[in-house]
């Protein structure tokens, strides 16, 4: 078991928060106590970080029982009163904190691992800070959890049964094409029955973020959005040049493959139900048959690339931070949660025993061995990565595993359709990245816009990079309506771009485990290790990969996953 215990050195031992009260004056003893030396504020640092991770931990708790059951009452309530009710409290008075420690002349002395970045990251937060917008903040938290339970609560019925959305999905990779349209449009003619209060819900949403935007003084949320996440190493201008990149490099690539599908299923027509099945034509791949056998698949793949890998798992199956299994009630989606305080974090999914299981779940183990890496340093700062670095994890590891999946897919001719679906997987993802990310910049650069026009927006956009290949005739509900399963748009706006900055940085990460397994993994634990203690291209670099949107960069790692493709 890994150990990654440790005890409060600040806050009583016995102290749970409750409401903000219970927390409140340590805040206030941090604001009022005299600091005269680096020393001191150090140690005044330090019990700042075991107060944010106490906070943290809490708050996470509430929001993993609440997406475990989205129907709980008193759960979902205990969660709105922390976001509603604790949270803004923190948000202020972690402002006035961070007002004091840039105010403070022994500042300055903080020259050590991982002080730049974080004090880089502390000026720009104070520079955006509004305290008119921590209410208005509250406020989407909680529409975020309107949307997570309208989603948790769809449901359809299938030849009698009542089954969740991501049970249904699994049935698209049917080799019975009837099967698979008839499952596409139930699916969607349930979300269509909650198409209008989702899209009432987006505008709400979109209106609130724009008062953001301007109460901080930005044109537009996009541009704030970018200072609230730390962007520091890429700009929207990098962003659209990596559209165009998809354009050019990746989508002939893709409208190949969609190519090849076609003929090997033997259709005249590509439709959107046809893109989950095998080209084969054989049954869906079942490489489990539940979410304790898929726990014990992941470990033994873990052991092979790093035996302390598969004791992070281990670690969290003993300490019951896995539920995994898709229930009634369970929000969508899958997560790592990484928990500051115990350190051990927690994995949630809804696994239904396909390989797009086996994927998430190396997905977000990749993530949870990130946080036992990184629970070691000091401070809380430290831990809180940007998506670039979290997302290079989870997609390294998805790659990274491949060699050993013959412990998954015992059967070799299963083994080359799992590998060949995850090799187009990380290709067509490119695509789908682009088209979300473009999406959130135009109707964040148009806030103007009505429902209708972000609808005529989305289908423009899905147009552009979807390819030539695939038949949308008669589906245009459909295709309009695709954007609201994307819960990145309405929980965590402008976080998706960072898939494919790491996606490209995983395909580096796999390449150089081609060439020196042991070498890749050390370079891949001494990269994560590292947090955010470093700006990003020297995360990267550490990583023995390149920080690089740019269309040659692009063109030479597409080129190398091709090649593998070929192989197969």
């Amino acid at each position: 078991m890994v150990n990654t215990s440790a005890q409060r050195s600040y806050l009583p031992a016995e102290l749970s928060v409750s409401a903000w009260g219970d927390i409140a004056p340590f805040f206030e003893e941090l604001e009022q106590r005299s600091i005269n030396s680096a020393t001191e504020l150090e140690r005044w640092l330090r019990n700042l970080s075991e107060v944010e991770a106490v906070v943290s931990e809490e708050g996470a708790w509430r929001y993993i029982r609440m997406t475990l059951d989205t129907r709980d009452a008193e759960v979902s309530a205990r969660y709105q009163a922390f976001v509603g009710e604790v949270l803004p409290n923190v948000e202020q008075w972690t402002d006035k904190l961070q007002r004091k420690l840039m105010a403070l002349p022994e500042v300055e002395l903080l020259t050590g691992d991982g002080y730049p970045v974080l004090l880089r990251g502390i000026r720009e937060q104070l520079r955006i800070y509004r305290e008119a917008n921590v209410n208005i903040q509250a406020e989407l938290r909680a529409m975020a959890q309107e949307y997570s339970a309208a989603i948790g609560a769809m449901k359809v019925t299938w030849k009698g049964e009542e089954i969740t959305m991501p049970q249904a999905a699994a049935i698209l990779e049917s080799p019975d094409r009837t099967e698979r349209e008839s499952i596409h449009r139930l699916m969607n003619d349930r979300r269509a029955e909650d198409r209008a209060k989702l899209d009432e819900l987006f505008h709400a949403m979109v209106v609130k973020r724009q008062l953001i935007a301007s109460n901080a003084g930005f044109a537009n949320f996009r541009d704030y959005m970018y200072s609230a996440l730390g962007r520091f190493d890429h700009t929207p201008a990098d962003a659209e040049a990596f559209h165009q990149s998809v354009e050019k490099e990746v989508l002939p690539i893709v409208d190949r493959l969609h190519r090849e599908r076609k003929a090997s299923l033997g259709l005249d027509v590509l439709r959107p139900w046809d893109l989950a099945v095998d080209p084969t034509g054989e049954p869906p791949l079942r490489p489990f048959k539940n979410a304790e056998e898929l726990v014990e698949l992941t470990k033994k793949v873990f052991h092979k690339l790093d035996p302390w890998f598969a004791e992070c798992i281990s670690t969290m199956q003993e300490l019951g931070r896995l539920d995994l299994a898709s229930r009634d009630g369970k929000a969508p989606g899958g997560y790592n949660y990484p928990l500051y305080e115990s350190g051990s974090p927690f994995i949630f999914m809804n696994a239904v025993g396909t390989t797009d299981d086996v994927i998430t779940m190396v997905h977000e183990g990749g993530h949870a061995i990130h946080s036992f890496l990184t629970h070691p340093l000091p401070l809380t700062g430290f831990k809180s990565f940007p998506s670039e670095v979290a997302e290079l994890a989870s997609m390294s590891m998805e790659l990274l595993t491949m060699d050993h999946w013959h412990l998954i897919y015992p059967d070799p001719a299963d083994l080359r359709r799992a590998k060949r679906d995850q090799l187009e997987r990380v290709l067509t993802i490119l695509p789908w990245v682009a088209t979300i990310d473009a999406f959130q910049h135009a109707l964040y650069t148009h806030p103007e816009w009505s429902m209708a026009e972000r609808s005529a927006q989305w289908i423009a956009i899905h147009a552009r990079f979807s390819g030539s290949e695939v038949d949308w005739t008669g589906l245009d509900r459909d295709r309009s309506q695709l954007w609201q399963k994307q819960l990145h748009l309405f929980e965590v706006p402008f976080y998706y771009i960072e898939y494919a900055i790491a996606q490209l940085g995983a395909i580096g990460v796999w390449r150089n485990y081609k060439r020196d397994p042991q070498e890749a993994v050390r370079q891949y634990k001494a990269a994560l290790s590292l947090g955010y203690t470093r700006p990003l291209p020297e995360i990267y670099a550490t990583a023995g990969v390149r920080f690089d949107l740019s269309a040659d960069y692009v063109r030479e790692l597409i080129g190398f996953v091709s090649a593998e493709l070929d192989a197969l």
